[in-house]
């Protein structure tokens, strides 16, 4: 090799090197359209169904049906969220009837009884601990500018995805038009077995993942409802929907179910039985939970995606640790589209066909 051959290929090297980290510091600059481009997506995959249906059986036309069906989306979200007025409504009025010398009282008891059995001086941490004097409210004008700023940006995202899902719905035919043009035809048909493939395995898993929800949801109601806490339905429906986020989703909800049936038992009436009422109800989270993560979670997804249930804890777990929070909600999305495009591409490597032997 002549020193300008070596030269030549250092050059490109270096070239190709810069090129790769301008776009991927381009892409991580544009997360936030990305996201707001893939919930748009999934929110088409499950609304073109309802469009088709307003369209061949009570005759809408395209574009009608299509504002309509988002409309009915933001009327289903707009009800989600008033759900919760009816909720704080309630324990805002249990808060005003808390008899706080009993709750004192209650409270000091169970101090006792714990520095009784454990051998805990309590009161010496408290008083160690200084809480009084740590204690300002100057995180309050930045806890409402944190507010305000997730509300704006709450809004700008929902008006961006509504935007988006629109022209996707509204132009699915043309993006459909446009991509055949765009892609080599030596690779044509296996692009397009792929899309069909992702577009079906998706449907799959968010029509398992509809059901594991409503499997929680009809437990958890049960539970709420034998002890008597109030506001059963919504608290089950918030509880049952955190189960989105693997694995950390029911450790929120069994928290938020915590200080809910606390405030609800909170009353002069009820405030004797509110810790065994609670204990109670994190008990019946608990077997719910269980029968969740070892008997429908793993039945309903393994079938859905057609993975191993050990399968997909890895993944769920590698996720997590890489992107956090929103990397467990959309792993298993996110792997049965490499799977399927993996199996176009090259079914015959060995760890492809190991893991793509049921699709």
């Amino acid at each position: 090799m002549t020193p300008k051959i070596i030269s030549d290929g250092i050059v490109r090297a270096v070239l190709t090197l810069a090129g790769i980290f301008i776009l991927v510091l381009f892409l991580y600059k544009i997360q936030t359209v990305l996201i707001y481009l893939f919930v748009a997506l999934i929110l088409s995959m499950v609304a073109s169904p309802v469009v088709f249906f307003l369209k061949r059986k009570l005759r809408f036309p395209h574009v009608v049906a299509v504002i309509f069906t988002l409309v009915l989306f933001l009327g289903l979200l707009a009800g989600f969220v008033m759900m919760f007025v009816p909720l704080i409504i309630t324990q805002s009025a249990n808060l005003s009837l808390l008899d706080t010398a009993k709750l004192e009282t209650d409270v000091m008891n169970m101090v006792h009884s714990v520095n009784d059995y454990f051998g805990i001086d309590t009161q010496k941490m408290i008083k160690d601990a200084n809480l009084t004097s740590k204690l300002n409210f100057n995180f309050i004008p930045a806890f409402l500018n944190s507010i305000i700023g997730i509300l704006s940006g709450f809004g700008m995202g929902l008006a961006s995805v509504m935007f988006i899902t629109f022209f996707f719905l509204k132009d699915r035919k043309l993006f459909f038009t446009g991509a055949r043009k765009l892609l080599p035809s030596t690779h044509e048909d296996k692009i397009l077995n792929s899309l069909r493939k992702v577009n079906y395995m998706l449907s799959r898993y968010f029509i398992g993942l509809i059901v594991q929800l409503a499997v929680l949801f009809t437990i958890y109601l049960i539970v709420l409802l034998i002890f008597g806490v109030k506001n059963a339905f919504i608290i089950a429906f918030i509880t049952a929907l955190l189960n989105i986020i693997p694995y950390i989703g029911p450790v929120i909800a069994t928290v938020l179910v915590i200080v809910l049936t606390l405030l609800g038992n909170i009353g002069p009436e009820t405030q004797g039985e509110m810790l065994s009422t609670t204990l109670y109800v994190v008990i019946g989270y608990s077997i719910a939970q269980f029968i969740d993560n070892n008997v429908s979670s793993p039945l309903i997804f393994s079938n859905s995606v057609n993975s191993h249930p050990l399968e997909i804890f890895i993944v769920i777990l590698v996720s997590g640790f890489v992107f956090g929070v929103l990397g467990m909600i959309i792993a298993i999305p996110l792997y049965t589209v490499l799977k399927v495009v993996a199996k176009e591409f090259i079914p015959k490597n060995p760890i492809v066909k190991a893991l793509t032997k049921d699709l």
